[in-house]
């Protein structure tokens, strides 16, 4: 393991409460026997973050309880019904003063994007003024490479359900786009329909 990647903490959301899957909490539903969650941080771990950060917010208790998230810094996002904005700013408070140089932010309900795709995003870090962003066939996706010289103003207009999005937008010029359609499939688990993507 490198120097570069104990700088670089991963950063999972996985507070989304499931309002179109019937109100089941994304971090819970069920992958390979466990809760999603505790996959989505394997991914993170296996790909070479060893410090990540979890922002829980629905059902955060249950998730406490029933997922194994030992080692993880858990962070509560009272306001996670605002949209996934809220849990990314709570996500980038905590990794204030710990030394964390960037943040590989990952999504709790994309378990088709494996270690091998957050590898290579990791692998575009190379100081705190890194941006990165996996693409799918030339289209920006998840994970995302934040260098910590952008939190501030990643936090400032990250809003409702739009994260990084906007800042992404207007800092294109010094984004670097990581190709990853071939190691990985970026589908969201959004509707009951796409639960057929779980194992």
């Amino acid at each position: 393991m490198t120097d570069n990647e104990h700088q670089v903490a991963g950063l999972l959301l996985a507070a989304g409460g499931g309002r179109r899957l019937g109100g089941r909490p994304k971090a819970l539903l069920g992958h390979r026997g466990r809760p999603l969650v505790e996959h989505a941080v394997g991914v993170l771990r296996a790909a070479g973050c060893d410090r990540v950060h979890v922002v829980l917010g629905a059902a955060a208790d249950a998730v406490r309880e029933r997922a194994d998230l030992s080692g993880c810094v858990l962070v509560d996002n009272p306001d996670w019904e605002q949209g996934m904005g809220s849990s990314l700013r709570a996500g980038l408070g905590s990794l204030a003063g710990t030394g964390a140089t960037a943040a590989l932010v990952s999504l709790v309900d994309q378990p088709g994007i494996g270690p091998a795709a957050v590898a290579r995003v990791l692998a575009a870090y190379t100081d705190e003024t890194s941006l990165a962003s996996a693409a799918y066939e030339g289209v920006r996706g998840h994970p995302v490479l934040l260098g910590s010289a952008h939190w501030a103003g990643v936090a400032a207009t990250a809003t409702g359900d739009r994260g990084a999005r906007a800042y992404l937008k207007t800092h294109e010029d010094v984004l670097t786009l990581v190709e990853c359609a071939d190691v990985a499939q970026p589908y969201d688990l959004d509707r009951q329909s796409d639960l057929v993507h779980l194992e």
